[in-house]
């Protein structure tokens, strides 16, 4: 889901939270009141270590693992919601809601999609079908390319589904319309999260809409092509820990089974999560009986990685197809919200019974191998108090705060943070693309960044929530060799913010 539910289907969160919310934001770290005054830090620049996470969360500094090298990445590979990804002729192809329009995110490793161009790949003039566009998937049969997605003319319950066809072999398009997906006896009826299921030789539609279980309940209907319905839809009484949704099918075979997993809860609360139901291999999936529902979430919040909310998902293999990977959105603040969903990925195993371990959703900066296959080159990390996994460090300028209390909501779990206006704070880095990642805050302001000692860009630090790991900033491409980037504390900031801080935290450095 990728806007907030009507008043019927939303939660809302109390006064009591607000406040306890604010509370823990201040004493959370990145607030004066939770400061501890620092000396004025000299030019430094530390030697390469290793990324202390593990692959789970941050550590304590001093955990020692072996060296991040080229082939590793760190989430978030986007910073939409959710979704959908495949690997196809050497890249790595991703589509996420964005609202007015289908982008596709293309990069031949998954260490560089976060700073890979989108290219929009479709836009539409029909008034009935060219708002609150979201979770576009993509599917290849025969030579072409069927992109499916729901949109509405600005009222959710007007919300349909659609798909469209590729003019060649190519998943970024160029796509046309092909089709409006209705089953008859759900023509006029609220339906989003389309995704495609096959089996036995046939495709199927399956989505999230009206029936006797839930608004957004999930449905099945039967494709006698990628693009024509031959049926009604039948409704799936699938259970979730919760009354709201269901939504967001995917599918995996494996083990004799056909595995549908799909999300339940408000996808703003931080409950938002994965369950999951099976057919046997030989049943018909329009007969609701023959799914068997499993027990309890499968994907679902971690708090002590600071992961919160993580559900709408799709499943890719990696580049070489001997590995099973998710790809998902959560978010970095236990705060009921629908902002600041990020899109991340993580490797998943096989059970003995052949159902999918999906795990635990890894901190935002837990360092991974990239999948197999994946020709990297990765890139590397340099953290605010000089550690790096590379060539690089930061120096700072100015009495900065500095300490642990943001915990899961920062990488190694410390950042800095000034409101004192010309500090500064200059990363170091060999490379060709630098992105930063910090704390937004209530009480965060205006800096100016600058690289290489060239024209300064405003960047508001500012968040309504605070939220972890946010991409503040991200360089245009460089040449190749050492450069700087300067964060500047102008004092300043936006009319909604209290203060005018700024939060220095994971600097992610790329060397393609």
């Amino acid at each position: 889901m990728s806007a907030p539910l009507p008043a019927h289907r939303a939660g809302r969160r109390g006064l009591l939270a607000t406040l306890l919310f604010a509370l823990a934001a201040l004493l959370a770290g990145s607030l004066p009141a939770a400061a501890a005054p620092a000396a004025a830090a000299s030019a430094a620049v530390a030697p390469a270590v290793a990324d202390p996470t593990g692959g789970t969360s941050a550590a304590a500094p001093g955990t020692v693992r072996p060296a991040a090298g080229s082939g590793t990445f760190r989430n978030p590979l986007n910073t939409g919601p959710d979704p959908f990804m495949t690997y196809f002729n050497g890249a790595y192809y991703l589509t996420t809601t964005q609202g007015d329009s289908i982008r596709m995110w293309r990069s031949p490793s998954l260490a560089t999609l976060l700073t890979a161009a989108p290219a929009t790949v479709w836009t539409d003039a029909d008034p009935s079908r060219n708002r609150n566009i979201w979770a576009p998937e993509f599917y290849r049969f025969g030579d072409r390319w069927y992109l499916y997605y729901t949109a509405d003319d600005g009222v959710d319950d007007h919300h349909r589904l659609y798909v469209l066809e590729s003019d060649r072999d190519d998943p970024a398009g160029p796509y046309h319309f092909k089709a409006k997906l209705a089953p008859p006896n759900h023509a006029q009826d609220f339906a989003i999260d389309p995704g495609i299921l096959q089996v036995g030789g046939r495709l199927y539609l399956a989505y999230s809409g009206i029936n006797q279980y839930q608004h957004n309940g999930l449905d099945i209907a039967p494709l006698a092509n990628p693009y024509t319905l031959s049926g009604n839809a039948v409704a799936v009484d699938a259970a979730g820990g919760c009354p709201e949704v269901r939504e967001g099918p995917e599918f995996l075979h494996h083990g004799g089974r056909t595995w549908m997993t799909y999300s339940t809860c408000d996808t703003g609360k931080p409950d938002y999560q994965v369950w999951m139901m099976s057919l046997p291999d030989g049943a018909d999936p329009l007969v609701p009986a023959n799914w068997v529902q499993h027990q309890g979430a499968v994907f679902s919040r971690a708090d002590a990685n600071g992961v919160f909310g993580p559900g709408h998902h799709a499943f890719f293999r990696s580049p070489d197809g001997t590995e099973d990977w998710i790809v998902y959105h959560a978010k970095s603040t236990g705060t009921y919200t629908y902002d600041n969903r990020t899109t991340r990925a993580q490797k998943f195993t096989w059970r003995a019974d052949g159902s999918p371990d999906l795990g635990v959703p890894l901190a935002t900066g837990a360092t991974q191998d990239l999948p197999s296959g994946d020709p990297g080159p990765g890139a590397y990390w340099i953290n605010d108090d000089g550690r790096s996994s590379g060539p690089g460090g930061v120096a700072f300028t100015g009495t900065w705060n500095t300490g642990t209390g943001c915990a899961a909501q920062c990488f190694w779990g410390d950042d800095h943070w000034l409101d004192q206006a010309g500090a500064s704070a200059t990363f170091t880095f060999t490379g060709t693309r630098i992105a930063l990642l910090s704390v937004r805050d209530v009480g965060n302001g205006y800096a100016a960044i600058s690289v290489d000692g060239g024209p300064e860009q405003q960047v508001d630090y500012y968040g309504a929530i605070r939220t972890g790991e946010v991409v503040q900033y991200i360089s245009p491409r460089l040449a190749p060799g050492q450069h700087t980037l300067r964060i500047r504390v102008t004092g300043a900031h936006d009319p909604n913010s209290s203060a005018s801080f700024v939060s220095v935290d994971r600097a992610e450095v790329y060397t393609d």
